[in-house]
């Protein structure tokens, strides 16, 4: 397997490619009119037969959560989409929303179509003005040409959409922290049950789904189930967004077909950086186990990079060369959970205030004896034991690290990471190595 499959990012080098003439021009809106002719439990039928499964993460199989929402009642029922991309490393909606909004759009307007909704959601994380802006000047598109709004072209269906910014929170990633934050309350995980599709936005039957998940849909529907499925694996079909950042020649966006492995990627992206050699990289971000060099073909998908020890999340695939040090990276990241932590429940709380403080330590060379340990010990009182997923990330690139990495942990007990691994070796633009902070 060595070919790209640009679907979602097919004419993202188009001049305009945001635009509604642009997206019209590349079988825009076909399969919205494709779908209103249809039975609205075909379509989830057909989300289920294709075997996409949702690319925010945990890989939850599409059609089957839209199959969770009780029978029509004859109340309102929702549509969320979670645009919060917060993640260190994680860059594949931002950039989709940026360029090619209405994939998003449409999407959105089948997926409501299918499910009974009639007021939709965007939520975007607030600090990302420049997509906010962009995703308003979509919809006003798409209401203009009839796509969107009271009864779209001729079929009776009303559809309402509003892009909701909110507040810059990592937490609000998480569906039901999300919902909160979109009621106006404090984002903080809900207890479950219920679930969103029982009792979500307003208390009412409510999908959650990311971004690229929905974007997939009017492909999807255009050109059928078999289409999809022929890409990927038996159990993880499909293509998907691959973001490749860090010490590759060529970082970037890079969609292809689930199953594809780094080492096919990186030759794509021109390979390592000239004279390097990989030492570590995550395979779904900065909150997924870490893989070394010894992963190089390690298929990526859900199930195989499950089996080798990981997962496939977001697939954001940070490159690390041999200059970088280890300590110094997680260190960084656990200084993102601890301050993204909600404060909701105290396995998370204590534990990530904790894990950093230790992780500091590590990588200034003022570690102790007993700091691995105790690291890996707060670790395992974490994993498992918090309100939600954010916990569980945490650890997950620490405990990786020390089973891959013990030595360069021993090291922190007498040298800062700055000697072992001097940054001005690791920097992507060599003018910018006088600006490293060493503290």
């Amino acid at each position: 397997m060595t070919d790209l499959t640009p679907i979602l990012t097919k004419f993202w080098d188009d001049p305009q490619s945001w635009t509604l003439a642009t997206y019209e021009r590349n079988e825009g809106y076909q399969a919205l009119k494709k779908s209103l002719a249809m039975k609205p439990e075909d379509l989830v039928q057909l989300s289920k037969d294709s075997g996409l499964r949702g690319r925010g993460g945990a890989g939850f199989p599409t059609g089957m959560k839209w199959g969770f929402l009780p029978a029509p009642d004859g109340g309102p029922r929702y549509l969320v989409v979670n645009a919060d991309e917060s993640e260190p490393g994680t860059c594949k909606d931002i950039p989709l929303m940026m360029a090619a909004p209405q994939f998003l759009i449409e999407g959105v307007a089948i997926t409501s179509y299918a499910i009974g909704c009639n007021h939709a959601f965007i939520y975007l994380r607030g600090e990302t003005v420049h997509v906010y802006r962009r995703l308003l000047r979509a919809v006003e598109e798409a209401y203009a040409a009839g796509h969107l709004g009271t009864n779209i072209h001729g079929s009776g269906f009303d559809l309402e959409v509003t892009v909701h910014a909110g507040a810059g929170a990592y937490i609000c990633g998480e569906e039901t922290a999300l919902l909160d934050s979109l009621e106006g309350r404090r984002g903080q995980p809900r207890l479950k049950p219920p679930f969103p599709a029982v009792a979500g936005l307003y208390a009412r039957p409510t999908v959650v789904n990311n971004v690229e998940s929905i974007a997939s849909i009017p492909p999807i529907v255009l050109h059928g189930a078999d289409w999809f499925g022929d890409m990927g694996t038996e159990k993880s079909k499909g293509f998907g967004i691959f973001s490749l950042s860090g010490h590759v020649t060529r970082p970037g966006q890079y969609e292809a077909p689930l199953g594809i492995t780094l080492r096919e990627l990186v030759d794509m992206a021109g390979g390592i950086r000239n004279g390097h050699q990989l030492k570590f990289w995550t395979p779904g971000g900065s909150s997924t186990p870490i893989f070394t060099d010894a992963h190089w073909d390690v298929p990526l998908d859900f199930e195989s990079v499950a089996a080798a020890g990981s997962m496939l999340g977001t697939r954001a695939l940070q490159i690390f060369d041999e200059t970088v040090s280890v300590v110094r990276a997680v260190s960084r990241w656990t200084d993102f959970y601890a301050h993204e932590s909600c404060g909701k429940c105290t396995p998370c709380r204590e534990g990530t205030f904790w894990l950093k403080q230790i992780m500091t330590r590590l990588e200034h060379g003022q570690g102790t004896q007993d700091d691995i340990d105790k690291l890996v010990d707060v670790c395992d009182n974490i994993l498992g034991r918090s309100f939600c997923a954010l916990g569980d990330g945490a650890t997950s690139p620490i405990t990786s690290a020390v089973q891959y990495f013990r030595p360069e942990f021993e090291a922190g007990m007498s040298q800062p990471w700055w000697e072992l691994f001097p940054p001005e070796k690791s920097v992507l633009f060599p003018q910018s190595a006088k600006e490293t902070v060493h503290a």
